[in-house]
């Protein structure tokens, strides 16, 4: 791609950077704390009885993480013939650590949630397998990813990696959850170490078709075996720990859409801004009035009451509830132009979906059926 403004391009990585590695004493900070609780939970379970692998996972552990993060992962690696009954001792364990201060999530299986001198801290029970192939949940596949990811990363390439975090958090693409379905930090990093570089990360993706291939340790013969496997996926990064599995699997079409456009933007027209966006505008109630009524369309707005959930399984119930009200106001006819939900997963959820007109015509042309089929045409 020619015309890269590389100069400024630099310039503004090092600034990225400046503002999102930790500091010393933020690192310091955080990995002391982090060791302690590991060293509270393993305290805990053994009064308990209980033999595990007590370990910090995720991007504190390979150092990746981007300053003012206050997220902890620490994962208890159980033996697999301890079965998962064994999971309710972990979390009885993890709550008197927290002090209080949790809230007990279910993904796959419960984990719990704390927030202790404020940080989040994910306490997650798994099971210790000799290989990622055998993993009965992903969770279980965590460990064999923080293991393949530090044996690729140097200090080069893990400011590498925080600059693309920083460019995704900065566009709204960053996140494997189903609010987002962007990018996993555990994507960016694998993404990071097959091109070499945040920019050739986006040189790479300014080039990317649906269903383009990454497949670092090179398990498919070519990209099209690899799309037979992993059918109807739009990116496919295979897992470098366990071949069936697809990374990118999260990644929706809007995100992975935005991402290619925002690389291409980038370099075109490098600017701070992808990473530290503006606050959005602003508009008084009867400007914002004013901007919708001269679109032409009409707005519908649904709001519903709170549903009690953690947030993967209430924004899968909203996705699925947003395109069943657009199917229906489509089977009645209405053009559905866009929309979306807003959700703080707390106080109500609303549905917002612009129409091309607010009143159907009280006539529609309905097509008979085909005049050599006479029962149907009496």
């Amino acid at each position: 791609m020619s015309g890269i403004d590389e100069e400024k391009i630099r310039e503004i990585c090092a600034e990225v950077l400046r503002r999102a590695a930790p500091d010393d004493a933020e690192r310091e900070r955080t990995i002391k704390f982090s060791m302690h609780l590991v060293e509270a939970l393993r305290s805990e379970l053994l009064r308990d009885g209980l033999e595990a692998d007590v370990r910090i996972e995720g991007s504190i552990a390979k150092d990746t993480w981007l300053a003012g993060e206050k997220d902890i992962d620490i994962f208890v690696l159980l033996p697999p013939e301890y079965g998962r009954e064994a999971f309710s001792k972990v979390l009885d364990a993890a709550k008197r650590v927290s002090g209080g201060n949790y809230l007990e999530n279910y993904a796959e299986h419960p984990y719990i949630e704390a927030y202790i001198s404020g940080f989040t801290v994910n306490f997650v029970p798994c099971f210790k397998v000799s290989d990622a192939s055998y993993a009965k949940s992903s969770v279980d596949r965590t460990p064999f990813h923080t293991i393949y990811v530090k044996g690729k990363l140097n200090n080069r390439v893990r400011d590498e990696v925080r600059l693309l975090k920083a460019f995704m958090h900065g566009i709204g693409v960053y996140g494997a959850e189903i609010k987002v379905g962007g990018f996993s930090g555990y994507l960016c990093e694998l993404l990071t170490i097959h091109y070499g570089s945040f920019i050739n990360v986006l040189k790479a993706a300014s080039r990317w078709r649906i269903g383009e291939v990454v497949d670092i340790e090179k398990y498919y013969r070519d990209p099209g075996e690899a799309r037979k496997i992993f059918r109807n996926d739009l990116l496919i990064v295979v897992d470098p720990v366990d071949k069936s599995r697809n990374v990118a699997s999260a990644v929706r079409i809007e995100r992975l859409s935005e991402f290619i456009m925002a690389s291409r933007l980038f370099l075109k027209n490098p600017d701070i801004k992808f990473f530290y966006p503006e606050e959005p505008k602003t508009y008084p109630v009867e400007e914002a009035l004013r901007i919708i009524g001269s679109r032409g369309s009409a707005l519908i707005f649904i709001k519903t009451k709170p549903i009690k959930a953690v947030p993967d399984i209430l924004w899968g119930q909203l996705f699925r509830s947003q395109r069943a009200i657009v199917k229906l106001l489509e089977q009645f006819g209405f053009e559905v132009i866009r929309s979306d939900i807003w959700s703080d997963d707390k106080a109500g959820n609303i549905f917002l979906l612009e129409v091309s007109t607010r009143l159907l015509p009280s006539i529609e042309k309905h097509i008979g059926p085909p005049i050599e089929k006479a029962a149907e045409c009496e």
